[in-house]
């Protein structure tokens, strides 16, 4: 029995077939159905069902696939311990959201390297729940977005909070007046895609006084939707720190508004169950280097 083994059997569990895994392992499927079936023979049962169409497992498999969890977690550990941190490599497939892309991920990246030079990444930028169902689907092994501390099934880190709030040109006559729901309505919004951390909130925001928008267009980025407000076409919820320079020129103003929303809070989210692994350390490099404004809160994963 070999740790490469274990690897396989606990990838092609994770994923649900023999192809996933052997994606995700950077291996041929019939590399992945060979190291199965020699961990077979040299614990002398079956681990899965091969009865069926999808590759189930036996009451064996399940039993060893909490031993494998936990091999594979220490065998982390003393390589993160023990070794030093040239000499692990890999593969992190990360998703980021657009505001993490705009602001500090270049650092984050170049601290990666430097920390990790023989550690490759793969990285994806969508809207968030897009990101975490690839998450969830163990397309992805971080996850760097909007989201909320306590989530089911995933452990998270925070990574501060940024202030949103909504935006138009000053040409659009909005002037210094506080807008409620219903009357921020009256105008065009600019929107995001109902796969963004936002849209949800916006739309409760809107419904607390019953007042209906009208989108102008709903967007899956936010410097398009930026784009589109400067260009005087409508309202939209824009991150401040991503256009204070547009603000101090005149070509953005904040539009104050009623009950405003809280500032949004960033979060490092990993697949529950591992103690170590190299997308949780990569997780707490972002901590490091995240400039949102961090909030009074424990360091480490919940």
């Amino acid at each position: 029995m070999t740790l490469q083994q274990l690897e396989t059997f606990f990838w092609t569990v994770k994923l649900g077939s023999f192809a996933a895994a052997a994606e995700r392992l950077h291996a041929t499927q019939s590399a992945v159905s060979m190291r199965v079936r020699e961990l077979e023979r040299a614990l002398c049962v079956e681990l899965f069902d091969r009865t069926h169409r999808a590759a189930r497992l036996t009451p064996k498999g399940r039993e060893l696939m909490d031993y494998a969890s936990r091999i594979l977690d220490l065998s982390t550990e003393l390589e993160h311990r023990i070794g030093a941190p040239e000499a692990i490599s890999g593969v992190v497939r990360f998703g980021v959201a657009e505001v993490v892309t705009t602001t500090w991920l270049p650092r984050l990246i170049t601290v990666i390297a430097e920390r990790y030079p023989n550690v490759r990444l793969e990285i994806e930028e969508a809207l968030t729940a897009e990101l975490m169902a690839s998450l969830h689907q163990a397309e992805l092994e971080l996850v760097l977005a909007p989201g909320h501390t306590r989530t089911p099934d995933l452990s998270t880190l925070s990574l501060g909070t940024v202030d949103f709030q909504w935006m138009a040109v000053p040409s659009l006559g909005l002037g210094d007046q506080t807008y409620s729901p219903h009357e921020l309505a009256e105008y065009p919004i600019i929107g995001m895609k109902e796969s963004s951390f936002h849209y949800a909130a916006l739309e409760d925001w809107f419904m607390s006084e019953h007042a209906r928008c009208r989108y102008l267009a709903r967007c899956k980025s936010v410097a398009v939707a930026a784009s589109m407000t400067m260009a005087g076409m409508g309202v939209s919820y824009l991150p401040v720190r991503s256009y204070r320079q547009e603000i101090e020129q005149g070509r953005l103003a904040i539009v104050n508004v009623k009950n405003p929303l809280d500032p949004v809070e960033f979060i490092a989210a990993c697949p529950a169950g591992h103690s170590y692994s190299l997308p949780r350390a990569i997780a707490e490099l972002a901590r490091e280097v995240s400039d949102f404004q961090h909030i009074d809160r424990p360091d480490g994963f919940v």
